[in-house]
């Protein structure tokens, strides 16, 4: 079937309106009409190729919801009807030892839901900038949240689950502090999220406007990195960071905040590496410097579920699809609070 959607024919070019053809549903697939798709930074990179290898045309968004209106004869799970979400796995091996496990992110042969290979035309996966979107049952998320939610529920299934298998590995919770570096799409939810799973929430930011903020979304304190007094107050002390900040920056003056044995985590993922840590900063505190991706779909279905019942959803701003560029530039500013989200009914 031909859709429409928003994508981009090369780098240089910006995001416009296009069709592209989807499959019909096989046996094990399900098909959704998508309401909204969120605006993750990582759409940026990957339709401007700032990360190798860009196919074109390059349909981005990962963080989609709407309703089921068709399924394949094998489909047991789903309805026509019901509110689901599609996160950024689309297939896996679904043989392997990490997808044994529900840990599809980690497959070597994870497809994800756009700029990657499929037998489907154009040859590469398109994402939820788009009207409907043909998935394998497997990696279909129930959505039990209220349905006005639903355009902020979005978010989750990128930023959320991006912060929450981190807090969820290294087991946050009562009695842990847990600092989370950059207040953002990915930082305001792991603010949320590691406030309602009990932790002691610590807030690191590079703006005095932020202080606030931050204390609104659920952060016990705040600082403000640049300022060395309020970093010193904290050496030695945390359990677990993670740190979502997509830009280069030293990561030392986190680490020296790390108690013995504890670990700061990567989920910001830069254009060019960070400048490499002091080694003796890890080695003098048996401290670990970690990176995390995303989640496998079990994990991901946890995540909604605790959302559902804690009632959190991301903080958005609604777009229009003809709004993508200028909401680019303006992600690239760090002038959204905190995540774009586009109604894909103005398609």
């Amino acid at each position: 079937m031909t859709i429409k959607a928003f994508g981009a024919n090369s780098a240089e070019q910006p995001l416009a309106s296009m069709n592209i053809t989807r499959r019909t549903p096989g046996a094990h697939d399900v098909q959704i009409d998508i309401a909204f798709c969120g605006i993750c930074h990582s759409d940026i990179h990957q339709v401007r190729s700032e990360w190798a290898g860009t196919l074109y045309p390059c349909v981005p968004g990962h963080e989609i919801v709407g309703r089921v209106s068709a399924v394949g004869e094998h489909v047991a799970d789903f309805k026509k009807g019901d509110l689901v979400g599609i996160g950024c796995i689309v297939d896996s091996c679904k043989h392997c030892e990490e997808c044994g496990e529900g840990l599809e992110n980690y497959c070597d042969n994870m497809i994800g839901t756009y700029n990657f290979p499929t037998p489907d035309a154009p040859g590469h996966t398109l994402g939820g900038y788009s009207q409907k979107i043909v998935v394998h049952e497997r990696y279909v998320l129930r959505i039990r949240h209220a349905e006005e939610q639903l355009a902020a529920v979005a978010p989750l299934l990128c930023a959320g689950i991006t912060t929450w298998s981190p807090l969820r590995h290294w087991q946050a919770g009562p009695g842990k502090k847990v600092g989370i570096v950059g207040i953002g799409g990915l930082g305001h939810m792991g603010i949320k999220l590691a406030h309602a799973m009990g932790a002691h929430v610590v807030a690191f930011t590079t703006s005095e406007a932020k202080r606030e903020m931050a204390k609104a979304l659920g952060a016990d304190e705040v600082v403000v990195s640049k300022q060395p007094d309020e970093m010193a107050g904290h050496i030695k002390s945390f359990d677990l960071i993670v740190n979502t900040v997509a830009a280069p920056h030293e990561l030392d003056a986190f680490l020296t905040l790390l108690k013995r044995d504890g670990t700061m985590t990567l989920v910001g993922a830069p254009a060019s590496p960070h400048p490499a840590p002091e080694v003796f900063n890890l080695i003098f505190k048996r401290r670990s410097l970690a990176g995390s991706m995303i989640g496998g779909i079990p994990e991901t279905q946890e995540m909604l579920d605790f959302c559902a019942r804690h009632n959190i959803v991301a903080d958005i701003e609604m777009i229009r699809a003809d709004e993508i560029n200028e909401a680019y530039e303006r992600m690239l500013k760090g002038d959204v609070k905190y995540r774009f989200v586009m109604d894909t009914s103005t398609l």
